[in-house]
């Protein structure tokens, strides 16, 4: 365990960098026409920041407008409970999912199980060594779901890297079962259309059925082809995982979607979906889809339907994840404007851009409408040097309140509410000084959860953290407990 401790900062509004637009514009310039979001495999090189952004971000510190390199803050009421530092596997942290007792991490180079039946002191059960970024992690019974979206010599976890170029590369979704927490074993894999950059189950009593989302198709790739305008999903059957099949090709963009630049400067084209969120109770799910936001139907789980589908060509760049709210009537759309590689949250950005957009459900059945409401985005400022981007979130159980916690990669954790669609406002935060002051680095919570009464969160650099918020408007969800969490298959907390 590392040492905990904790410093008074003041807040001011987004403005700490003003050279932020110059350098932000560059890092886009550097990479591909779309840039891939979520760091790459292997990562990209940092990128350098100059003599004047570094001095800026050592004056912003010494005045106590962001917080020292690695020195932690959070508001008053956020406990830090614990940090676990990473141990075997030293890629990049990725997401979480959680079982009982147990939570599960994602990291590039594969997964860690751990004991948190006491959060204060999160114990180490496995680890499992499995490269293949960004190793995206969901649980359903005994069964541990893993993406890969890194072309591979084979599939198994002592893979090496391959070009897609070649036909016998592999990318696609790897099960493993995990009856025995302490030593999971490898079942099945199935490969899939330009890989799984994430994933998202849907669990019935005798099937899981998993839709798996990837996209940037090239005529290049013999297995990754153009169009790639849908989702696959696979059916895996509990009792005989090896089974595994896709099962479907959905296509979700018969039009081909949001065509990106140079009809819409500075938006993502669209080429398949980044994530998925469903609501079994529901029936329903959200797709954020690079250049566009769905809303459909999943009553029958092999063949989703399209409710309706929006764009935001104005503030928008990528849409990454979604989130809804307890009553299905709200869904948050996040931005990862810069691909996670970018320093976004400044006053050149703005608070539009690179946030999350807040869309009312209205009207019923197949008549219902996504209706734009606000941005939210942290108004914390960063420095030059660290990416901050809207990422990975979950609802906090509450009656009658909609409040979402959030990583911001090194914008850190922020806790806000937006049971007023139009008036969304930030209720708590944590988060670690900027890593470095001479480039810009990918660092900080690639996820953060709640999960039976703590916040969860997994930095992409510095380890499990475990966080506690106390505060009558969060206080309620301490009561609410749930046996397994895959925060992109929301539970109904309160209809059980």
């Amino acid at each position: 365990m590392t040492p905990l401790h904790t410093t008074p900062v003041r807040r001011r509004r987004l403005g700490v960098a003003a050279a932020a637009a110059g350098l932000f514009a560059t890092l886009l310039m550097a990479g591909p026409a779309a840039a891939t979001p979520d760091p790459g495999d292997p990562a990209a090189s940092p990128a350098e920041v100059s003599t004047s952004q570094e001095a800026e971000a050592t004056a912003a510190i010494r005045s106590g407008e962001i917080p020292g390199v690695d020195e932690i803050i959070h508001s008053r009421n956020i406990t830090h409970v614990a940090n676990v530092p990473k141990d075997a596997l030293q890629g990049l942290n990725t997401d979480l999912a959680f079982q009982g007792k147990y939570a599960f991490a994602g990291n590039y180079d594969g997964f860690r199980i751990f004991d948190i039946s006491n959060p204060k002191s999160p114990k180490t059960v496995a680890q499992v060594l499995c490269p293949g970024s960004q190793n995206d992690i969901s649980v359903s019974g005994n069964l541990l779901f893993l993406s890969t979206d890194s072309s591979r010599s084979d599939n198994s976890c002592a893979s090496t890297t391959q070009p897609a170029t070649e036909k016998s590369s592999w990318e696609g979704m790897k099960v493993f079962d995990i009856s025995d927490k302490r030593n999971p074993k490898y079942v099945a894999a199935v490969e899939t259309a330009c890989g799984s950059h994430t994933h998202t189950i849907v669990p019935e009593r005798k099937n899981v059925y998993v839709y798996v989302s990837s996209y940037s198709p090239s005529e290049t790739f013999p297995d990754c082809q153009p169009p790639h305008d849908g989702i696959s999903i696979i059916k895996v059957p509990r009792q005989a995982p090896e089974k595994a099949r896709v099962v479907n090709f959905p296509v979700l963009f018969p039009d081909g979607g949001n065509p990106g630049a140079p009809t819409n400067p500075g938006v993502s084209k669209t080429t398949g979906c980044h994530d998925i969120t469903v609501l079994p109770s529901k029936d329903l799910a959200a797709g954020a889809c690079m250049g566009d936001g769905l809303l459909f139907s999943i009553k029958d789980p092999e063949n989703p339907r399209i409710i309706d589908r929006v764009q935001d060509n104005v503030n928008f760049a990528f849409w990454h994840s979604a989130t809804f709210n307890q009553r299905a009537d709200k869904v948050v759309f996040t931005d990862e404007l810069g691909g996670g590689g970018a320093a976004t949250c400044n006053e050149e950005i703005g608070p539009k851009r690179g946030a999350d957009g807040i869309y009312d459900i209205v009207g019923k059945g197949d008549h219902r409408k996504l209706v734009f409401r606000s941005y939210f985005k942290i108004d914390r400022p960063q420095a030059d040097t660290e990416v901050c981007v809207a990422h990975n979130g979950s609802i906090i159980p509450v009656k009658g309140r909609d409040l979402m916690v959030q990583a911001w990669y090194q914008g850190g954790v922020s806790i806000w509410d937006f049971t007023d669609s139009s008036k969304p406002k930030e209720i708590g935060y944590f988060e670690r000084g900027p890593v470095t002051l001479d480039e810009v680095t990918t660092a900080g919570p690639w996820s953060a959860y709640y999960y039976n009464g703590y916040i969860y969160s997994n930095d992409i650099e510095k380890g499990f953290d475990v966080l506690r918020i106390d505060d009558r408007r969060t206080d309620p969800a301490k009561r609410v407990r749930t046996d397994e969490l895959n925060v992109q298959t929301q539970p109904d907390y309160f209809d059980r």
